[in-house]
């Protein structure tokens, strides 16, 4: 029963915390996205062009630069207009530009800000613009959601703790007259309480191993049938990593749930 629990309890655990990666990867990827940065350029030459690039390569933050020339520009607006885009005959006035993206750490508003005034008053920079209202829209909206992960996070660790210390309080209960016994002989507290930790490290590494191979068939089959819910692969960069950490998480539960039980439970045995 014990190592049911426990092995229900980070099996839970584990999906959880795979999907609330996997949703903080996406906001991550989405504040990127949101925060580019376009600095449009005044008309250049060759040389004080990859003299902006190295140096907008050079500030701190910058994830990416990619440079976008009179023809391309004309080219993305067909593309996004379409036919509406026949309208405008002359393409000059669509300037060069450079597409910077940051960092997710400093993908973030203020940030952004101080980016732009940087750059703004660089030689050869017309304009630094970015979606700063949509930004902040999206920033508060991670925000909430992060909340909720945490809380939900939050709810199922505790529900674990209390499945697998009702579980071993019921295991230790059945066994009270073997507890009351020791007593009688003159066993020590800390004595009687060894073995059950040591029972305790067992099933945790038992219920760890289950657990996560029940997550690592859950999270593999996800990854097939979700589009793109693979694209990051597993935290730390493995999955043996990942379920490596579930088992000895597993193993702390369970000589957690174990030290509490078996301490307020010999308290309350009585010799008399």
């Amino acid at each position: 029963m014990a190592v049911t629990a426990l092995a229900v309890a980070l099996v839970l655990i584990g999906i959880v915390g795979l999907l609330s990666w996997q949703g903080q990867q996406v906001a991550e990827w989405v504040k990127q996205r949101v925060g580019e940065v376009q600095v449009f350029l005044e008309p250049a030459d060759d040389i004080a062009i990859e003299r902006l690039r190295t140096q907008l390569v050079g500030q701190v933050g910058v994830d990416s630069v990619e440079f976008i020339s009179t023809e391309q520009a004309a080219v993305i607006f067909r593309e996004e207009f379409g036919d509406e885009a026949d309208v405008f005959e002359d393409e000059l006035y669509l300037p060069a530009s450079f597409r910077v993206r940051l960092d997710p750490d400093h993908a973030v508003s203020d940030s952004l800000v101080q980016f732009q005034q940087r750059v703004q008053s660089w030689s050869k920079v017309d304009t630094v613009a970015f979606e700063q209202s949509l930004l902040t829209r999206v920033e508060r909206n991670v925000r909430v959601y992060s909340m909720m992960g945490f809380g939900i996070g939050l709810l199922v660790v505790l529900a674990a703790l209390l499945l697998v210390g009702n579980t071993v309080r019921l295991t230790i209960y059945a066994r009270r007259l073997l507890i009351r016994t020791m007593k009688l002989v003159g066993a020590t507290d800390s004595f009687i309480r060894r073995p059950f930790l040591v029972e305790g490290v067992l099933q945790g590494l038992l219920a760890g191993l289950v657990g996560s191979f029940i997550v690592w068939l859950l999270y593999s089959g996800l990854q097939e049938f979700v589009v793109g819910l693979g694209a990051e692969g597993w935290p730390a960069g493995s999955a043996f990593l990942t379920l490596f950490g579930l088992t000895m998480l597993g193993v702390l539960l369970g000589w957690l749930a174990s030290w509490i039980a078996v301490r307020r439970f010999i308290k309350k045995v009585r010799l008399s």
